[in-house]
């Protein structure tokens, strides 16, 4: 395995949380934030965490990949859908994608057969 992308997400969340005890008023305005984005609505809350997760793939950004892996897992989505949100990463982004990409559905991966 390339990462232990399980214990990326703990360990992000406890800095994550540190952050928070510091700077509570910004914190919490993120929370809010992420709760009112992720919500059901037009689309739901599983296509959003995927697209979340394309996103992460395509600025490069593991600790997005991690969380957004983990709530994808959390929400449903199979295996196939994540592939098919990389593959589209991989049209828009290139090489680069396809390396984060693979890390995503490796991160998908470790936390679709725990949950």
């Amino acid at each position: 395995m390339y990462k232990d992308w399980p214990q990326t997400a703990q360990d992000l969340s406890q800095l994550m949380q540190s952050f928070g005890k510091g700077h509570s008023e910004v914190a919490k305005g993120f929370m809010q934030l992420s709760k009112a984005a992720e919500k059901d609505g037009a689309l739901s809350a599983k296509d959003k965490e995927l697209m979340a997760l394309a996103i992460g793939v395509a600025i490069r950004c593991e600790g997005c990949i991690a969380f957004h892996a983990k709530a994808a897992a959390e929400y449903g989505a199979t295996r196939d859908e994540v592939l098919e949100t990389i593959g589209v990463c991989l049209y828009m982004g290139g090489g680069p994608s396809f390396v984060y990409g693979s890390q995503a559905l490796e991160a998908f991966d470790s936390f679709s057969q725990s949950a």
